[in-house]
C-alpha cells in the first residue's frame, strides 16, 4: 500500500545536473527551481536550498499520511495570493487565495476544498495549521477564497497549501506549499517620515530648467546581533533607487508606480536579508523627479501637467526592519538624522531625459565610512499633503531584455545613428572612454529622414516644436523643440558605462554626438523596460502577415505598460481611458492583467471630478472633455470630466476584471463612484441622446459624434446594470435596465432609417456601433449589416474606422457570420490597415492609419484590438458573457480565408485553455483543452453531426461532450474539462 500511495504523490523531488527542481508528476512541468548545487551556489544559497528541500520533503511525507486509498485524480497547483505567486508585502490581512486544478480525466469538478495555513514552513510540513484550517468547505470555488484564519500582523509570512475533493468525493493530496507575506498594514506601523532637501524647487521661472541635482540620502547603523531576516519598506517621489552597503536593492526601476499622490502613494517591500551584515551598515537612497516634480512644459501650447498634479520637492520614506535570532528587532527609519547631498544626475525629466555628470560622483556615498560632513541634514517633508501609503500590488517595471544594434551609420561628421531594429520603450546604455569633461549626447527617435539622419519629431513632447527638426538644445532654458535626449559627461576613468535612472524613452534609433573617437556596434545597447506582466496567451497561424501583426501588437502593448497603460511611451505617456476601452481585452488575452488593471481602475476612481465625472486620463493631468474647447458640441459634462467614450473605461474594466478574474471586491469598492458617473450622464442627456465625446477617434470617415456619444451612454448604463446585479443591487439594476431601454428607443428614433437599415450617414462606424452594442432592432439587423458590408466593399475591402469602430466592426462582422469579410479587412497590405503599416517598416502600431513623419506617434496600442479578434474569431477562445473568472468558456474557431491552421492558447485564472486547429483534405481537426472545474460551449464546423468524431468515435456519444444542436453548418457541443481531439468533414 505504501508503494501505491507513493505513486499517488502529485509532486516529487528529483535532481537534474546541478539543479534541484520541484516537479509536477502529472505533466512533467518544473514548478519551481530550488537553486544550484554546491559547485555553483553561495553558502547562503545552499542553506536556502537545504531549507526548501527539507520543507518539500517533509511536506511530501505529511501528504502521505493524509492521502486516502482512493485518492483523487484531481489536484490543486499554481497557488496564488492576490493574483500573484508568493507575493512579498501584500497590503491586506485578509488576502484572496486561489489555485488552478489539474487532472487527466474529463469533466472533473471540485466539490470541496481544505486550506491549511501555518506560521512557518516547518509547521506546515508537519501538518500543523496553527493559523487556519478551513476544514472541508463544500464549494467549487478555486479563486478569491478569502483567508479567514487568525489575525495577521505586519510583516508576517504565512505558509499554506490546499487539497481538493472531486465529484466522487475522493480527496487529493495537498498541493505543493506556497507562501505570502504581509507588508505594513496600517498607518500606525509606519514609524518612518517623509524626508527631503531643506528647500523648495521653483515651479516656474527661467531657472526651472537649470541644473537641479538629484538628491542623495544616506544613513549608517549598526546591527550587532545575529540576523535572521530583514525587510525594507520604501517609497520615493517621483522615483527612487535604494542601495545597501554599496549594492543596489532589487531589480525594480522607475519605482513607485504613478498615482494621484494626493490620494495614494505606493510603496514596495524588499527582502534585504542578504545585504545587511553583522556590524556597521550603510543605506542610501537616490531620488528622481518623475511625475512628482515635472517641468512646466506647455504641451500643445496650453496643457501644463504640473498645474493638475500633486507636486513637490523629491522625497523619500523608508523603514528597514532587522529581526535578530534572539527575538528582538531593530528598525531604521527615515528622519531628520539622515544626511542629504547632491548626486551626479544634474537634471532628470520624465520627458526631456537625463543629464549625468560622472565627474560629480561621490564614490562610497552608499557605503560605511563615507565622510558626509559636508552634507546637510535632511528636512521633514510637510507639503504637499500626500495620500495614504499603499502596497504596490501591480507588477513593477523591470528591464525585460537587451537589444543589440543592427546597424550603425554616420550620416554627418561626428553624428552617429544606431538602429536597434525595432521600436520599443526603455533606455539606451552607453559604453565610452575618453577625457574628463567630454559631453556625449544621445537623442532618440522612431524614424530616419531620407538622408539617414534622425527624425525625432513623432516623439517630441506635447508637439513642442518651435525650434523645428534641426534644433539642438544648448541646456539653457526651456527647449524650443522638446526632443527626448540624454547627456553624459565623462570622468575620464577608463571605460565608463552610462544608464539613465529616472526617465524613459520610446525609440528605435539613437543619435550619438560628441562621442570621443568612433563608436562601434558594441558601444550602445537598448534596454527594454515595461511592467513585469506575465504572458497569458499565445496566437500563431498559417497567415504570416497575421503573425507579424500579432508581434507588432505585443511590442506596442509592452511599450506602453509603465504603471499606467499609456497612449505612447514618449510624446505624452498618459493613461487615456479611450485607448483602454479599445484595447483592454487585447491586453488581458495576451497578458495577466489582473493586478495591473486593478491599479488602473483605482487610478480612475482616484481622479474622479467634483461632479462625479471620470477623467479623460488617470492620473488626471488637466486634459478634459473637448466640449470645453468646442462650442459646436452641445453637451458639456463639465468640471474637467472626460468625454463619455473615455469615461466608460471605469465600468468596463470593472466588468472585464470580473469576467476574466472574478474580482467582485473591486466592483464593491468602486460601485458608488460608478453610480455617480451614471447619474452625471443621465443628467446631461437630452431625450435619451448624449451628443458628447471624441467619437470614433482617428477615423478616416466623418465622425458621428451624437450617434457614438449616445451609444456609449447606453453602454455605460448596461455595464452599470451588470455591476449592480453582481452585487445583488437588483433595484439599481432594474432602474438602469429601464433607462437603457429608453435610450435604445431614442437612439433608433434619432439615427435609424428603418427602410434601409442605415444609421446616420451609414459609415462603417455608424453601422458597427449599434450592431456591437445590441442597439439595432432584431428585425433591422440584416439591413444594418448589408449597409456595413456594402461600405466595406465600396472601399475595396478596407476599413475607414477609428479606434472604437475597428474593434466593434471586426467583432460585429464575426458575430453576424461575416468572419470572411473581417478577415479580408485585416489581411489587407495596402492603405489603410495593419499590413500597410508593416509594408512601411512598422514594428509597432501607428497612432493613425496614415504614415506620419512629423505629427503622429508610431507606438500607440489603441488599434491593437485586432489581436483580440485573432483570439476570439480565429483561435475561437473567449469567456462567456456571464463568465465569472473564465468559469464558462466559448470555443468558436472559424476556418476562414486561406488559413490552414491556428494555434491559440490562454492561461486563464482557472487553468490553461487550448484551441488548435488545422484543415486539409476536406477535414477539420480541433485539439482542445478545457481546464478542470470549467465548462465550455464548443462550435465545430460541420454539415452533419454524424460526420463529427472525437478520438475516432462519434462525438455525440463521446465522454465529456453533449451535443446541443446544429446551426449554420456548425455542430455545437457542451463540453466538460479535459483534452479532446475532434474531427469533422469541412466540405
Amino acid at each position: 500500500m505504501a508503494s501505491a500511495m507513493m505513486n499517488r504523490l502529485d509532486h516529487i523531488i528529483f535532481m537534474t545536473g546541478s539543479t534541484s527542481h520541484l516537479v509536477d508528476q502529472q505533466g512533467g512541468k518544473t514548478i519551481a527551481n530550488l537553486g544550484k548545487s554546491a559547485s555553483f551556489a553561495t553558502s547562503a544559497q545552499l542553506n536556502q536550498q537545504r531549507v526548501t528541500l527539507a520543507i518539500v520533503i517533509s511536506f511530501s511525507l505529511f501528504v502521505l499520511t493524509c492521502l486516502p486509498v482512493n485518492a483523487s485524480n484531481l489536484f490543486a497547483q499554481q497557488l496564488s495570493c492576490e493574483y500573484r505567486d508568493t507575493p512579498l508585502g501584500i497590503g491586506t490581512a485578509q488576502p484572496r487565495l486561489g489555485w488552478t486544478l489539474a487532472s487527466d480525466h474529463r469533466s472533473e469538478v471540485q466539490t470541496a476544498y481544505q486550506v491549511f495555513a501555518s506560521s512557518s514552513a516547518d509547521k506546515l510540513a508537519r501538518g500543523e495549521a496553527d493559523l487556519w484550517d478551513s476544514g472541508k468547505v463544500h464549494s467549487s470555488e478555486t479563486i478569491n477564497t478569502t483567508y479567514a484564519g487568525k489575525a495577521l500582523g505586519s510583516g508576517q509570512r504565512v505558509w499554506w497549501a490546499v487539497r481538493v475533493w472531486d465529484a466522487q468525493g475522493n480527496c487529493s493530496a495537498f498541493s505543493a506549499p506556497s507562501w505570502f507575506e504581509t507588508g505594513l498594514l496600517s498607518a500606525a506601523d509606519w514609524r518612518a517620515k517623509w524626508i527631503q532637501r531643506d528647500m523648495v524647487q521653483p515651479a516656474s521661472g527661467t531657472n526651472t530648467f537649470d541644473d537641479h541635482p538629484a538628491p542623495l540620502l544616506r544613513k549608517e547603523f549598526t546591527a550587532d546581533k545575529k540576523i535572521i531576516r530583514v525587510r525594507a519598506y520604501i517609497s520615493g517621489l517621483g522615483y527612487y533607487e535604494l542601495r545597501l552597503n554599496g549594492q543596489r536593492v532589487g531589480d525594480q526601476v522607475l519605482d513607485p508606480g504613478w498615482t494621484s499622490y494626493s490620494k495614494r502613494v505606493l510603496y514596495s517591500t524588499y527582502d534585504v536579508t542578504g545585504q545587511i551584515r553583522h556590524g556597521r551598515n550603510a543605506v542610501g537612497i537616490m531620488l528622481g523627479n518623475g511625475w512628482f516634480n515635472p517641468l512646466p512644459l506647455a504641451l500643445w501650447g496650453r496643457v501644463r501637467i504640473r498645474d493638475a498634479l500633486t507636486t513637490g520637492e523629491p522625497r523619500a520614506i523608508a523603514q528597514i526592519v532587522v529581526e535578530f535570532a534572539d527575538g528582538t528587532t531593530q528598525t531604521i527609519v527615515t528622519d531628520e538624522t539622515w544626511r542629504i547631498g547632491d548626486g551626479p544626475i544634474l537634471r532628470n525629466s520624465i520627458y526631456l531625459g537625463e543629464v549625468y555628470d560622472a565627474r560629480r560622483e561621490q564614490p562610497g556615498w552608499d557605503k560605511t565610512g563615507f565622510d558626509d560632513s559636508a552634507w546637510k541634514s535632511a528636512a521633514l517633508a510637510v507639503k504637499p499633503q500626500l495620500g495614504v501609503l499603499e502596497e504596490q500590488d501591480a507588477p513593477p517595471i523591470r528591464i525585460a531584455r537587451k537589444l543589440k544594434p543592427v546597424k550603425l551609420t554616420e550620416p554627418g561628421p561626428g553624428v552617429f545613428v544606431f538602429d536597434l531594429g525595432q521600436n520599443f520603450a526603455g533606455w539606451a546604455r552607453l559604453k565610452v572612454s575618453g577625457k574628463a569633461g567630454t559631453h556625449v549626447k544621445l537623442r532618440f527617435g522612431e524614424l530616419l529622414y531620407p538622408d539617414g539622419t534622425l527624425n525625432g519629431m513623432t516623439s517630441v513632447t506635447g508637439q513642442i516644436k518651435r525650434g523645428g527638426r534641426d534644433y539642438r538644445y544648448d541646456d539653457v532654458g526651456e527647449p524650443e523643440t522638446a526632443f527626448q535626449q540624454d547627456e553624459y559627461v565623462l570622468n575620464g576613468h577608463g571605460q565608463e558605462v552610462f544608464t539613465p535612472r529616472f526617465t524613459f524613452h520610446g525609440f528605435r534609433y539613437v543619435e550619438v554626438t560628441g562621442f570621443p573617437g568612433r563608436p562601434t556596434l558594441g558601444s550602445l545597447e537598448g534596454l527594454q523596460l515595461h511592467a513585469d506582466v506575465q504572458p497569458a496567451g499565445s496566437f500563431e497561424c498559417s497567415n504570416e502577415r497575421f503573425n507579424r501583426i500579432q508581434q507588432m501588437v505585443l511590442r506596442t502593448e509592452l511599450s506602453n505598460l509603465f504603471s499606467v497603460q499609456s497612449d505612447c511611451p514618449h510624446r505624452e505617456k498618459f493613461g487615456y481611458g479611450g485607448d483602454l476601452v479599445a484595447s483592454s481585452e487585447m491586453g488581458m488575452l495576451n497578458f495577466n492583467m489582473a493586478s495591473f488593471y486593478t491599479k488602473v481602475a483605482g487610478d480612475f476612481a482616484d481622479a474622479v471630478r467634483p461632479n462625479g465625472g471620470f477623467t479623460e486620463t488617470a492620473p488626471f493631468v488637466g486634459i478634459s472633455d473637448p466640449s470645453l474647447d468646442d462650442a459646436s458640441i452641445p453637451v458639456n459634462l463639465g468640471n474637467g470630466t472626460g468625454p463619455v467614450d473615455f469615461g466608460v473605461v471605469e465600468p468596463l474594466l470593472l466588468c472585464q476584471l470580473y469576467q476574466y478574474y472574478g474580482n467582485r471586491q473591486l466592483i464593491a469598492r468602486h460601485y458608488e463612484a460608478t453610480r455617480c458617473w451614471i447619474d452625471l450622464l443621465s443628467s446631461k442627456a437630452q431625450d435619451g441622446i448624449l451628443d458628447n465625446g471624441i467619437s470614433d477617434h482617428e477615423s478616416l470617415a466623418p465622425k458621428p459624434r451624437a450617434l457614438t456619444g449616445t451609444a456609449f451612454y447606453y453602454f455605460n448604463i448596461k455595464l452599470f446594470a451588470r455591476l449592480a446585479r453582481v452585487l445583488g443591487k437588483d433595484a439599481d439594476a432594474e432602474t438602469a435596465e429601464m433607462e437603457a431601454a429608453r435610450i435604445k428607443s431614442a437612439f433608433n428614433r434619432r439615427f435609424l432609417d428603418t427602410a434601409t437599415g442605415r444609421y446616420d450617414f451609414g459609415s462603417q462606424a455608424c453601422q458597427s456601433f449599434p450592431l456591437y452594442f445590441g442597439l439595432a432592432p432584431a428585425n433591422a439587423q440584416s439591413k444594418v449589416l448589408d449597409i456595413l458590408t456594402g461600405d466595406v466593399s465600396a472601399h475595396n475591402g478596407h476599413l475607414t474606422t477609428g479606434i472604437f469602430g475597428t474593434k466593434y466592426m471586426l467583432n460585429a462582422l464575426t458575430d453576424a457570420g461575416r468572419t470572411d469579410l473581417a478577415y479580408t479587412i485585416v489581411d489587407q497590405q495596402t492603405f489603410p490597415g495593419w499590413g500597410y503599416m508593416l509594408e512601411n517598416g512598422a514594428t509597432t502600431l501607428w497612432e493613425h492609419w496614415t504614415f506620419s513623419d512629423n505629427i503622429y506617434s508610431h507606438n500607440h496600442p489603441m488599434f491593437g484590438s485586432v489581436s483580440e479578434w485573432f483570439y476570439k474569431a480565429l483561435g475561437g477562445i473567449q469567456p462567456a458573457p456571464d463568465a465569472i473568472g473564465f468559469d464558462k468558456i466559448i470555443i468558436h474557431p472559424r476556418p476562414v480565408g486561406n488559413l490552414t491552421w491556428v494555434k491559440a492558447s490562454y492561461n486563464s485564472i482557472r487553468g490553461k485553455i487550448v484551441s488548435t486547429w488545422e484543415q486539409a483534405g476536406g477535414k477539420f481537426k480541433l485539439h482542445l483543452v478545457i481546464p478542470p472545474n470549467t465548462t465550455a460551449v464548443v462550435y465545430v464546423p460541420a454539415k452533419n453531426i454524424n460526420e463529427v468524431t472525437e478520438s475516432g468515435r462519434p462525438a455525440k456519444s463521446a465522454a465529456g461532450l453533449t451535443f446541443l444542436r446544429m446551426e449554420q453548418n456548425t455542430a455545437i457541443f457542451a463540453a466538460g474539462s479535459g483534452r479532446y481531439e475532434i474531427e469533422s468533414s469541412s466540405n
